[in-house]
């Protein structure tokens, strides 16, 4: 027989060791009390056998089946966790004693002394040895670890049991044996950890049978704790076995420490989940924002890059109309939702960068740089369609000008052609005297003459047709078709008049009085009569002038115009006065006239008829040109109105725009009192939208008066605007820093006076007063807050602060860098072990095991994105926890 007494003298004196002094009631020459042994007896084997099942075995009778050793040391290996030496197979006593000395010899290596338990006794089935052994394994495996307010094993299991039964009526938990026979304290410990298992109010302290079946039956099925002791065992006993009650109630002990863990670890992952399921609702607020608003500009730019042309002045200046619809009306809220879409952008990275995530990265195309590329774009699409369309306005205005003036032009001259071709075909020289003849001859040259001065107006229908088609004019169909009527026509009096000519001058010879005051007549009432038509046309000339220079042109032709009248009515009088020569010569000679010049078809009649509807023209001319110049005048005042308050916007757009940068750097006080001035800030800021929309007003006058240019100052109405809403978002922008700063304060815990003493060190290495620092400034400061740093820890600090190597260091980095580095976070290793502790030490977890564990929509947010275990340990439906938890932390993809 082996004594383990003497071979463990100098192992440990704590644990165990304790216990068996105190249990040195054990004596191997004394018997037990029978009802205390056959207690032992249920008590230890039930709770050898929840051991040993998980090893796929049992024990029937606990002295004879622990005689070989073999199930002994599994027995160990199960609990322990830990490797035994090779048992020996053989059937021979040497071999049991070998292998039960391979188990005592780990038992005592635990530091347990054993005293007078030996190899022999067990192989021989000593009952009440091999139940000391097992009692001796409960203490050291189930027992020695409780620990409750720095009492452990026995102590703090009672103290345990006292202070969960404290609350229950006749339940006075004082020991290990009298205390548990009414069975309420066991009824006691369940309810208090499951009250859903059992109706407490219901129990009566005069039935303990009834009780300790309730209590056995329930831990039985609910709690995984096997029925180790019949309740008639108890009751029927005196006073039960202390060791079979603290073995019984050291497995509720650690069912529901281990129940405690898990509320722990849930509540943990409950925590980080949390934070994970806000960060993944604003990534999705803010994808859904950003498709949205890149779905806009993608529609609203084709229509702004429209080109298409109208035909008419009021058409365009719908277009106009529908332009400034668009920027007063529907781009507002869009310049809001882009605002709003950077400050949830910047507010989600500040989340994440406190939650020790990794930072968010939208999915292609939707990066606030991308958001910003596209803006721009709209802006440019913006700026070239509004040009165009003045460019069209001004365009269809000139054609619409030169359409008129060409179909004018077109009236005169086919009204002059009319009849003249039936004029030059007829053969009345044929039978015509030598004077008719001759007055035939001198009539043709007088057409002539006519034909050579209509020549430059027939020039000028063509030119303008010509202008009219380079001009992309809507009729230019209609307009090509009547000059080409006209030229064609032209070309035949050319033609026909030069036979004509031909024809007279072949009998021009024989044809000799020519009436020589008819002839004169006829030439000088020709060009006169031209004359006139041509300044009649003059003064019904359309014309359109865009500024007060271009009418005072106008206006200064039309008088030297009038200052050639006087000598115009002097060539009308010699004119006149040659017809009434005629007349006078005719008289004196008795002379019969047929009343016909014979020389030329304009009587005297048609010109003083055309002179005085020339004159008639000329009062008309002057007031159209002077209530041009009004309008002219008008528009100037309209420029000078616009200019006024475009100038002081302008001023003021740019005062403020300084001003918030200063604001910016050198804000005092707290941090909600910044937030709160700088809100007022803004309130004031918005009270200027009057003005702004005043010198909306001032331009839409200025747009309705087809006024293009302005001297009278340098800003634009765009430029404005774009100032006005860079204003706004730099306001909204230094509001959403504070508000990033107040939520890095909370969240990582700094105080007010070190976020004021963060600030004082970046605005003093701030040297250009930014808002932004050179990395050596950035080092500079660095030093200066106590750290010492080599280049390498420097380039990773700049790493973290700078991760786009733009080479500037911002004071919201800056704060965030020295938060992280003094804050503690949860971690992915903190995570797994939570996991852990819920899949009670498994390296897969369940579904059943999330859903019994943690809040219903969280356990549903980890079994959809936790991925399947293939471990060499793997069951059906079993889930890979640990390639979760380091997602979660941006160290693999979810």
């Amino acid at each position: 027989m082996v004594d383990y007494h003497a071979a463990n003298n100098q192992s440990s004196t704590g644990g165990v060791q304790t216990y068996m002094e105190q249990e040195n009631d054990w004596d191997r020459d004394l018997l037990l009390d029978p009802a205390w042994e056959k207690q032992q007896r249920k008590t230890f084997t039930a709770w050898c056998n929840s051991h040993l099942r998980k090893a796929g075995t049992q024990i029937d009778n606990i002295e004879e089946d622990f005689r070989d050793g073999l199930k002994l040391m599994l027995l160990l290996e199960v609990i322990s966790g830990e490797r035994l030496p090779k048992p020996e197979r053989g059937k021979m006593r040497v071999h049991k004693i070998n292998n039960v000395n391979k188990a005592l010899d780990f038992i005592a290596s635990k530091g347990v002394k054993l005293v007078s338990i030996g190899a022999e006794e067990i192989v021989d089935g000593n009952a009440k040895m091999t139940l000391g052994m097992i009692w001796t394994i409960i203490l050291r495996f189930a027992i020695q670890d409780i620990s409750v307010e720095e009492t452990s094993a026995k102590e703090g299991l009672l103290l345990w049991c006292q202070r969960k039964t404290a609350p229950y009526k006749n339940v006075n938990v004082q020991n290990f044996h009298i205390s548990w026979k009414d069975g309420l304290a066991f009824n006691a410990l369940i309810h208090r950890h499951r009250p859903d298992l059992i109706d407490y109010d219901s129990l009566r302290k005069d039935d303990p049978v009834t009780n300790l079946n309730n209590a056995f039956e329930v831990a039985e099925k609910h709690l995984d704790i096997p029925k180790m002791l019949d309740a008639e065992d108890i009751v029927g006993t005196l006073r039960p076995d202390e060791k079979a009650i603290m073995t019984y109630v050291s497995c509720f002990y650690h069912a529901f420490s281990g129940a405690q863990k898990a509320e722990t670890a849930a509540n943990r992952i409950c925590k980080v989940l949390a934070v994970n399921q806000e960060n993944e609702q604003m990534m999705e607020d803010y994808e859904k924002l950003a498709s949205d608003l890149l779905e806009w500009i993608r529609r609203t730019i084709p229509w702004l890059e429209n080109r298409t042309q109208e035909k008419t002045v009021n058409d365009m200046q719908a277009k106009q109309e529908d332009f400034r619809d668009y920027r007063c009306v529907h781009k507002p809220p869009k310049v809001q939702e882009k605002c709003q879409l950077e400050i949830s952008f910047n507010t989600l990275q500040t989340k994440l960068r406190l939650s020790n995530r990794p930072a968010f990265m939208p999915s292609e195309g939707r990066m606030v740089s991308d958001i910003n590329g596209a803006w721009h774009t709209l802006e440019g699409a913006e700026k070239g369609y509004e040009e165009w369309i003045l460019s069209e306005i001004r365009r269809l205005e000139r054609l619409e000008h030169l359409a008129e003036k060409f179909h004018q032009k077109a009236a005169i001259h086919e009204s002059w052609t009319d009849g003249k071709e039936a004029m030059l075909t007829q053969k009345d020289y044929e039978t015509s005297t030598l004077s008719e003849v001759k007055a035939l001859l001198r009539k043709h040259e007088a057409f002539e003459s006519d034909l050579a001065a209509h020549q430059d107006r027939v020039e000028q229908i063509a030119a303008i047709a010509q202008e009219l088609n380079e001009l992309d004019y809507y009729d230019s169909a209609s307009v090509n078709a009547r000059c080409q009527k006209i030229c064609d026509q032209w070309d035949i009096l050319g033609s026909l008049t030069q036979n004509r000519k031909e024809s007279l001058e072949r009998t021009e010879k024989q044809l000799e009085s020519i009436d020589e005051h008819y002839l004169e007549y006829a030439k000088r009432a020709a060009p006169f009569n031209n004359w006139m038509e041509g300044a009649m046309e003059d003064l019904q000339d359309m014309f359109i002038v865009h500024n007060i220079e271009e009418i005072q042109g106008l206006i200064t032709a039309h008088e030297q115009f009038k200052s050639t009248l006087a000598e115009a009515n002097k060539e009308r009088e010699a004119i006149q006065a040659i017809q009434a020569e005629v007349q006078k010569i005719a008289q004196s000679n008795g002379i019969k006239l047929s009343g016909a010049n014979p020389y030329t078809t304009i009587t005297p009649e048609s010109i003083d008829s055309k002179w005085e509807k020339a004159m008639a023209m000329v009062p008309l001319r002057d007031n159209a040109l002077q209530d041009e110049l009004n309008k002219q005048n008008s528009n100037d005042n309209l420029r000078a109105t616009f200019a006024t308050q475009a100038n002081t916007v302008g001023a003021y757009i740019q005062a403020k725009m300084e001003e918030i940068g200063r604001i910016s750097i050198e804000m005092n006080g707290t941090l909600e009192d910044q937030l709160t001035n700088l809100k007022e800030y803004q309130k004031t800021i918005m009270s200027y939208m009057p003005e702004i929309n005043k010198l909306e007003g001032y331009h839409q006058l200025i747009q309705e008066a087809l006024i293009f240019d302005n001297q009278y100052t340098s800003y634009t109405m765009e430029h404005l605007r774009v100032g006005w809403e860079q204003l706004l978002t730099t306001i909204a922008r230094t509001i959403n820093e504070v508000e990033n700063q107040i939520l890095t304060r909370d969240a990582k815990g700094i105080s007010q006076e070190q976020l004021y003493e963060y600030r004082a060190s970046f605005n003093h290495f701030d040297k250009k007063r930014s808002g932004q620092m050179v990395s050596e400034d950035f080092r500079a400061l660095l030093i200066s807050t106590g750290n010492s740093l080599g280049d390498s820890e420097f380039n990773r600090i700049m790493g973290i602060v700078d991760p786009n190597g733009s080479g500037a260091v911002t004071f919201q980095a800056f704060i965030d860098f020295m938060s992280t580095e003094t804050t503690d976070t949860d971690t992915a290793d903190q995570v797994i072990a939570s996991f852990k502790i819920l899949a009670a030490d498994k390296s897969f977890i369940t579904a059943e095991e999330l859903r019994r564990e943690l809040p219903p929509d969280q356990a549903e947010y980890c079994i959809a994105r936790m991925a399947p275990y293939s471990g060499p340990d793997a069951v059906p439906g079993a889930l890979d926890y640990m390639s979760f938890s380091t997602a979660l932390y941006g160290e693999s993809d979810l």
